[in-house]
C-alpha cells in the first residue's frame, strides 16, 4: 500500500512539473515576441555627400541630423556676369545666339540652408518658391523652373551665361537649369547638389541614358541606384526641358533658407 501512495506521489509531482515548465515556456514564448523587434525601415543617410561641396565662401556644419550651408554664391567659373576688374569675367562664349545680358552683377551673398540629413517622402508635399530651393556641390544656389509667380524661363534662358547661370536684382547668381559647369567637370550622371528637402540632385544621365521630364515622377526625381547609393534613394535629375531641376514642389520636407 506504501509503495502505492509513494507512485502516486511521484506521479503527482511529475505531472505538476510538467504543467509548470509547459506554463513558464508559454510565458517565455510571449514575452520573446512582445520585446522582439520590428525590422525598422531603410534611414536614408546623405552625409557621405558633404565631401563632394567645396567652393571659395562655401561651409558647412553638422548638427543634430542636419547640416547648415552658409554660402557667399560666388561662381567658381568665368561670367560676363561677374565685375570686368575681376579676373573670372569673361564675354558670353555660349551657343546661344539670342543671349542678351540682364543689368545685373554678380555679389557677395550671405545664404544659410539648414538641411536634414535623413530625407523621406513629405506626408504633405509644400511646393517650391521663387528664390532659392537648394544648393550646387559648388555653392552656387538652385532654383525652380519660373522667371517670376508662373512665369516660365522662355524669355529669361536668354540671359544665361556660357554655364546656364546668371544674377538676379539683387545680384544673387543661381541656377535654373543644368549647370553645365559642374556636369563639364565631374559628368553628366554625377551628383549636382541638394535639393532643400535633402534630396540630392543628378544630372540629365543614368545608365547610359538621357533622362527627360517624362522618365520622372510630378516632382520631378524617381527612387533607383545611383554611384553613391548603390542600395538606392529618391534622387532629382537636370533635364533639358521643363521642368529642368524640380517639378511640382518638394518630394520631402524642407528645411530652413535665409537670404
Amino acid at each position: 500500500m506504501k509503495k502505492k501512495l509513494k507512485s502516486i506521489a511521484t506521479i503527482s509531482i511529475l505531472a505538476l512539473f510538467v504543467a509548470c515548465s509547459s506554463t513558464n515556456d508559454a510565458v517565455d514564448d510571449t514575452i520573446a515576441d512582445e520585446v522582439t523587434p520590428e525590422t525598422p525601415d531603410t534611414i536614408n543617410d546623405i552625409s557621405m555627400l558633404l565631401s563632394k561641396f567645396d567652393a571659395t565662401g562655401l561651409s558647412y556644419a553638422v548638427n543634430d541630423g542636419t547640416v547648415t550651408f552658409t554660402t557667399e554664391d560666388l561662381p567658381n567659373h568665368t561670367s560676363p556676369y561677374w565685375p570686368t576688374s575681376n579676373d573670372l569675367y569673361e564675354e558670353y562664349n555660349g551657343t546661344n545666339t539670342a543671349f542678351h545680358q540682364n543689368p545685373n552683377e554678380i555679389a557677395t551673398q550671405n545664404i544659410t540652408l539648414t538641411i536634414t540629413l535623413n530625407p523621406e517622402e513629405a506626408a504633405i508635399h509644400e511646393a517650391t518658391s521663387l528664390g532659392t530651393i537648394g544648393i550646387a556641390r559648388n555653392g552656387i544656389v538652385l532654383y525652380n523652373q519660373y522667371a517670376g509667380p508662373d512665369q516660365p524661363l522662355t524669355n529669361e534662358i536668354d540671359s544665361f551665361d556660357q554655364w546656364l547661370g546668371h544674377p538676379q536684382g539683387q545680384s544673387t547668381y543661381h541656377y535654373h537649369i543644368e549647370p553645365t559647369f559642374l556636369t563639364q567637370e565631374f559628368g553628366e550622371d554625377a551628383f549636382i547638389g541638394l535639393l532643400a528637402d535633402g534630396f540630392p540632385v543628378y544630372g540629365p544621365l543614368e545608365d547610359g541614358e538621357i533622362i527627360i521630364s517624362a522618365d520622372l515622377d510630378e516632382f520631378h526625381g524617381h527612387t533607383g541606384v545611383t554611384a553613391d547609393f548603390p542600395d538606392g534613394i529618391y534622387h532629382y535629375h537636370v533635364t533639358a526641358d521643363d521642368p529642368y531641376i524640380n517639378g511640382n514642389g518638394f518630394f520631402g520636407t524642407p528645411g530652413n533658407i535665409t537670404n
